[in-house]
């Protein structure tokens, strides 16, 4: 199975558009999770044309992902158990917050955004995974370097 797991496209503030190597990426996915900070209904529908799309809504989504998403989710794939949420709140650090979230929760992984930052650990028997933003994180990707 085929995941592609994106968070804070906050389009279309960051970006009016999805970046292209994504689109190719995505024409290959089987389920698209997204872990908050959408922004606009737009990214859902050109996400959703790909494949089915589940996830969570972050703190600058518009009302249309706060009624229909929810905060938190646990995901049964494949027989692993996966927690997913965005992260925000007050108060501990982005990682610390989300692993809060699933403390009563049996999950082997969980997947989180908000910071923008890259993370990708072991935490008490835990897998974390943060695959930042994608906007800052797909232009580096694409960006050539200068010998």
């Amino acid at each position: 199975m085929n995941v592609i797991i994106i968070s804070d496209t906050h389009m279309p503030r960051m970006a009016q558009q999805l970046p292209e190597v994504l689109r190719k990426e995505l024409s290959q996915a089987d389920l698209i999770i997204h872990l908050g900070d959408w922004q606009s209904k737009q990214v859902y529908e050109e996400l959703k044309s790909y494949a089915p799309v589940t996830g969570v809504y972050g703190n600058v989504d518009e009302a249309f992902f706060i009624e229909n998403f929810n905060e938190k989710l646990v995901l049964e794939l494949e027989s692993h158990l996966i927690g997913i949420t965005h992260g925000h709140g007050k108060g501990k650090t982005t990682e610390k917050r989300a692993i809060a979230q699933f403390v009563n929760d049996e999950v082997e992984l969980i997947l989180f955004g908000h910071s923008h930052i890259p993370l990708h650990k072991e935490y008490e028997g835990k897998l974390l995974f943060n695959p930042g933003s994608l906007q800052i994180n797909v232009n580096n990707l694409i960006t050539p370097s200068v010998n």
